[in-house]
């Protein structure tokens, strides 16, 4: 690709209708549609929510992997988002993408969506000001950034016929917001739209939202894409904005259909060719990378300085949430003992679209006992897992002699006369979908893979085997069936909803002997036990395989206290991973999963010098924290999450993190509780602007931990609170001053809220509108100065009038470290009322 003269109109005058047409949907899964006789080239989108996955769900390059979006929001600094921004760019070049599928920014009405962790939190501002300066990091790079989902994709149930029933004001102020700040403060090239409706029209083919709101009202000019599979009418979506369907090839804008439906004038050739526009100016923008086509996919960037900026991402984000009797920092001379589940886990994403093969990945055990100069005592404690883990990390493949399977692809499928052997791997993975795997010998996709493995046990003890699939398996050992996932499926929520609950058997090892591990599997077509209306996954479908030595929690938790005992102090790993946050589903309540309450009460009760290290997207309960001296949140931190938590463990890194949401005690706390499902096709927002912190001051409710909130192993103060408003200028001038008076140096974060007493509408008590994020010395201070929107800061969506509706009065202006500490106060007022729309 060069960066020749690309003239868009002139472009289009050249194309045919049949080009034209051709341009409105993909090509396959990841690029677009070329045409090389006007020097079109094709383009490639890349999954990119934390990181770039390239064009492979199956046997896919490995790459970068970032903080979570939820643990993104955690830093709270712009400059480092920016920073995130630009390695995202990097990457998409070394994966050979011109556009990048993210960031997502969706809100957390509740906190048990299936994609909370992938976007970035409960408020808007935050959500907005993250995704700004990680949109404008990306296309500083020459990449095309994709905000999405617009808009109201806040959770997984029934997504694709959800009809989200909202306020004109909640819809505005809280849902289209984030949006509306990315587009004014980034300008991404692209937004891609939500799979569900708002007010009873698919966002696909909203006019409204689309052409009225995102072109007309905001004034963007850029290219709006489907998200995958979620186009549904073919004239409709076209006439009201949506310029591309992805992926291809598609099922609605058939050259067929579509040129019928213009030469019988059915539909405008001026719609066709506003389409067009919206693809050429993605064209135009992705020139300028100098991206060939159809790039080769490499692992180049994967030097020290990614690792560096990765490190700081990951620790900056850990948010440290109770340290009594100074716990923290642990000495790297203690006696330390690390148990639980994720100890020895790399919980270093979610699941689903955000999920990739990460360069490689960090425990907190590895990285905790690399600081340290005396041994280090672990247990498991209890098991976290949802399905049984990853089965590749315990077999032998008997051709490579390293971990994982090897696996022979065939047309037909075991026991037949003949077979036809069609390709080979050696893999390493366990999750394993195929949904892009393509070989011409199976153009129907239909085809059988043999996995063989060898398992050697360290301990006599019985193993339970486990498979999920898309398609069909069983597994054998030495021979025998332990696990029959073909004549004996359930529907289940693996493979984005549209797979099997996972089947499991187990069997009695022996230590030391070497067993063979088989397992047959019939890829997607020849699955009996299909979802309707799941489209996700197609082509080969999918895989799933684990194993886990089966344990008595009884035992194992009196285990883990006896040596919780015999420590001076204990990190305990508890919480989340990807099979509990992902894609295609949400989570039924926000409980700890399995023994691992008891694990933390028994711990605790052994030991209290122990400190609790939660790692989940979203928030969890803690019914022991009363009785827990020290908790850190540590989000899915990237590659480098273990060596971030290790960091902040051992005070090698201050920890300067802020929950980027509330943390109710429990799941009937939060103000969606009776309405975070689909019902009947539709999902009520009975909580209207009350999202979040919004709900709990303004219902006067206690929480765990208040939105904004984190620790320091230093004290910051805050005092000298001055405003100054330029009306004019739509200026609103908050400095502040802020005092490092511990010993330890270290950032801080100045939070913003603006709030009014005496408003005729109800209003939140207080809004984050700013933030900056602050290093200093210890003992020093320094004046902090932001500049603010004045209108964006002051305003309401006025349902009556259809436009943002500033007061006449007083304002108030919190400063402070969390929303629950923010005792700085000033004050300001605005003399005239007045109303405005747009950007």
């Amino acid at each position: 690709m060069t960066s020749r003269r690309f003239d868009i109109e002139e472009v289009l005058a050249e194309l045919t209708l049949e080009e034209r047409i051709s341009l409105l949907a993909g090509l396959d899964f990841w690029h677009t549609v070329s045409v090389p006789r006007v020097g079109i080239p094709s383009l490639r989108f890349s999954d990119g929510p934390n990181g770039l996955r390239g064009t492979k769900f199956f046997d896919s390059v490995p790459s970068a992997c970032f903080p979570c979006g939820t643990g993104l929001a955690a830093t709270f600094d712009k400059e480092l988002l920016f920073e995130a921004g630009q390695l995202m760019g990097e990457e998409a070049k070394h994966k050979g993408a011109h556009v990048i599928l993210g960031p997502t920014m969706n809100m957390q009405r509740g906190p048990l969506g299936g994609r909370g962790f992938e976007s970035f939190s409960e408020d808007p501002h935050l959500t907005g000001q993250a995704a700004s300066s990680i949109i404008r990091g990306i296309q500083d790079k020459g990449i095309a950034a994709t905000v999405k989902h617009f808009v109201c994709n806040d959770l997984e149930d029934q997504r694709n016929s959800s009809n989200s029933i909202l306020t004109e004001r909640a819809l505005r102020e809280i849902y289209l917001e984030p949006f509306r700040l990315a587009i004014k403060y980034a300008n991404p090239i692209c937004v891609m739209t939500s799979y569900n409706k708002v007010n009873g029209e698919h966002v696909s083919q909203s006019k409204r939202l689309l052409e009225e709101v995102l072109r007309q009202e905001w004034k963007w000019d850029g290219c709006i894409m489907s998200d995958w599979y979620g186009v549904y009418t073919a004239n409709n979506a076209i006439e009201n904005g949506l310029d591309l369907e992805m992926p291809g090839p598609p099922n609605f804008r058939k050259l067929t259909e579509i040129r019928s439906m213009v030469v019988t004038k059915e539909l405008h050739i001026k719609h066709i060719d506003e389409r067009v526009r919206g693809v050429l100016k993605l064209i135009k923008y992705a020139l300028q990378s100098g991206i060939p086509e159809n790039a080769p996919e490499d692992t180049l960037n994967n030097t020290p300085e990614t690792r560096k900026l990765l490190r700081k991402l990951a620790h900056d984000s850990v948010v440290l949430l109770k340290n009594e009797d100074n716990l923290l920092p642990l000495s790297k001379d203690e006696k330390i003992v690390v148990i639980g589940p994720n100890a020895k886990y790399a919980a270093y994403c979610g699941g689903g679209s955000a999920s990739l093969r990460a360069y490689y990945t960090t425990t907190p055990y590895d990285s905790i006992a690399a600081k340290t100069s005396t041994p280090i005592d672990y247990t498991v404690g209890a098991y976290g897992h949802r399905l049984l883990p990853g089965l590749a990390a315990n077999l032998v493949n008997p051709i490579t002699g390293k971990p994982g399977y090897n696996c022979k692809f065939y047309r037909e499928t075991v026991g037949s006369p003949e077979r036809t052997l069609i390709d080979e791997y050696n893999l390493d993975i366990s999750y394993i979908l195929l949904v892009d795997y393509y070989n011409d010998l199976a153009p129907d996709s239909v085809f059988f893979v043999d996995f063989e493995g060898e398992f050697t046990p360290d301990e006599t003890a019985e193993y339970e085997f486990g498979a999920s699939v898309q398609g069909t398996a069983l597994i054998y050992v030495d021979n025998k069936l332990v696990v029959d996932n073909k004549t004996k499926q359930r529907r289940g929520n693996s493979f984005f909803n549209s797979g099997s609950a996972e089947e499991k058997g187990t069997l009695l090892l022996e230590k030391g002997k070497t067993y063979k591990v088989r397992i047959e599997f019939g890829s997607g077509p020849t699955f009996t036990c299909r979802q309707e209306g799941s489209t996700v996954v197609a082509g080969g479908g999918g895989i799933n395989l684990g194993m886990a030595k089966v344990i008595d929690p009884e035992i194992e938790i009196h285990k883990a206290a006896k040596l919780a005992k015999e420590a001076d102090k204990v990190v305990l790993n508890i919480g989340l991973n990807q099979e509990w946050e992902a894609e295609g589903f949400d989570r039924p309540d926000m409980e700890l999963v399995g023994y691992q309450n008891k694990l933390i009460d028994a711990v605790l009760a052994a030991n209290p010098n122990t400190v609790i290290v939660n790692q989940s997207g979203t928030p969890v309960e803690m019914p022991w924290l009363p009785k827990a001296k020290a908790v850190l949140q540590a989000w899915y931190g990237g590659n480098e999450s273990g060596n971030g938590i290790a960091d902040v463990l051992f005070g090698d890194v201050n920890p300067s993190g802020k929950l980027s949401l509330t943390f109710p005690f429990k799941t009937i706390d939060n103000p969606t509780y009776l309405n975070f499902k689909t019902e009947r096709g539709r999902v009520l927002y009975n909580e209207d602007i009350f999202v979040g912190y919004r709900f709990y001051e303004k219902m006067g409710r206690d929480v765990a931990f208040p939105f904004g909130f984190g620790l320091s192993y230093t004290n910051f103060e805050f005092a000298d609170v001055n405003v100054v408003v330029e009306e004019l200028d739509d200026n609103l001038e908050v400095s502040v001053t802020v005092s490092n008076t511990g010993k330890v140096d270290g950032a801080e974060v100045v939070q913003i809220y603006i709030g009014k007493e005496d408003s005729d509408v109800i209003r939140p008590v207080k809004e984050l509108k700013g933030f900056e994020k602050v290093f200093l010395k210890a003992g020093t201070q320094e004046t902090v100065i932001s500049t603010l929107s004045l209108k964006e800061s002051v305003s309401f969506f006025d349902e009556y009038q259809e436009k943002w509706s500033v007061l006449a009065g007083e304002y108030q202006v919190y400063v402070g470290n969390s929303s629950d500490n923010a005792n700085a106060i000033g004050t300001f007022v605005i003399e005239r009322d007045f109303l405005w729309i747009g950007r």
